[in-house]
């Protein structure tokens, strides 16, 4: 067994990881082979090092590289996996790197959106939490030739007796800086240097942020994203795709996100997530899709994909944590 040590990359060493994840990796990843992705995901700001640990034996020859992508300034926002990759024959090696990286990079949470289901194994091996992504819908409406993408179940009932709290757009990053954050149990930590950059300055999608408020006292953030009838080529589609705030406040949203869902004109609204209680969803409005269900509540798009798409994750420390579809280097175009 070589001497093996692990260190987050230095700057200048983009390059040689690049190289050493196009070796090793089975497939040509669009996630670092694409100048936008890298620069949006894993380049530092200028002169400063990338976004990934390594492990090196004692040549200082990589053996693993894992890239990472920070939920908020601060270190201890946490942090989401995005690459993973071993040289062969060392795939203990990158799963030490795994097991190094809470401490090489300070943070208490690190977890990963979109794992392969065969690798859950490897974390638990770790002690750490990896498990199916729970998917969540609400119906809308079907069009004159009826339901195009959906193959829908038993809907769920709005909550309560009336609406309660609506969603106000917040429309640019500057309005986001001046509400400032909600208070919020969840870790990740994510702050407004997050929100901000991932919902305002992703270079493909637009997103609706909205915030939740009472008595001009902020609650809570829901991100949203419209898929469009033009780019479907099919009926329109709303996702959930973030929340921060407690969980308790789902609830009172239930009838502003069917409200929005119906202004769309969206054929459903879709959730992925962990960490918030299928009843809290229950009482939002929204019935959880179960994989023998019969249920179908296409993910893939464009094209539109029939089908249901199953995701996996893994969390080092599954108290409080909550992720959703856009954490992580999910929610975005398929690019080759």
């Amino acid at each position: 067994m070589p001497d093996v040590s692990f260190r987050l990359a230095r700057p200048g060493e983009d390059a040689a990881i690049l190289d050493f994840i196009n070796t090793h990796f089975d497939m040509h990843l669009p996630l670092i082979n694409r100048p936008e992705f890298y620069s949006f995901y894993f380049a530092g700001q200028a002169g400063a090092a990338p976004h990934f640990a390594v492990a090196v034996d004692e040549n200082g020859q990589y053996l693993s590289a894992a890239g990472y992508i920070p939920a908020g300034q601060s270190p201890a926002a946490g942090a989401w996996v995005s690459i993973w990759v071993a040289a062969k024959g060392h795939n203990g090696v990158g799963l030490e790197l795994m097991d190094a990286l809470p401490d090489l990079l300070g943070t208490p949470v690190l977890a990963c959106n979109n794992i392969r289901p065969a690798t859950c194994k490897l974390y638990h091996f770790l002690g750490w939490q990896a498990e199916r992504l729970r998917h969540y819908y609400r119906l809308g409406t079907p069009g004159p030739e009826g339901w195009t993408l959906a193959v829908p179940g038993a809907a769920a009932p709005l909550p309560g007796p009336a609406h309660d709290l609506d969603l106000e757009p917040v429309v640019n990053a500057q309005s986001l800086q001046a509400l400032g954050l909600p208070e919020t149990p969840h870790t990740p930590k994510k702050d407004l240097w997050y929100l901000a950059r991932r919902y305002f300055a992703f270079p493909h999608f637009h997103y609706d942020v909205w915030a939740v408020r009472e008595n001009s006292r902020l609650l809570a953030y829901a991100v949203t994203r419209t898929v469009s009838a033009a780019d479907t080529g099919c009926a329109s589609v709303l996702r959930l795709v973030d929340f921060v705030g407690p969980d308790e406040v789902l609830p009172r949203i239930g009838y502003a996100l069917n409200e929005l869902l119906h202004r769309t004109g969206a054929e459903y609204l879709d959730c992925y997530n962990a960490g918030i209680d299928p009843d809290i969803w229950r009482q939002t409005g929204l019935t959880e899709r179960l994989p023998e269900d019969g249920v179908i509540i296409p993910n893939y798009l464009t094209p539109p994909l029939r089908d249901n798409t199953e995701y996996y994750y893994f969390v080092n420390r599954p108290e409080n944590f909550v992720l959703f579809k856009a954490d992580g280097d999910q929610d975005r175009p398929n690019l080759s």
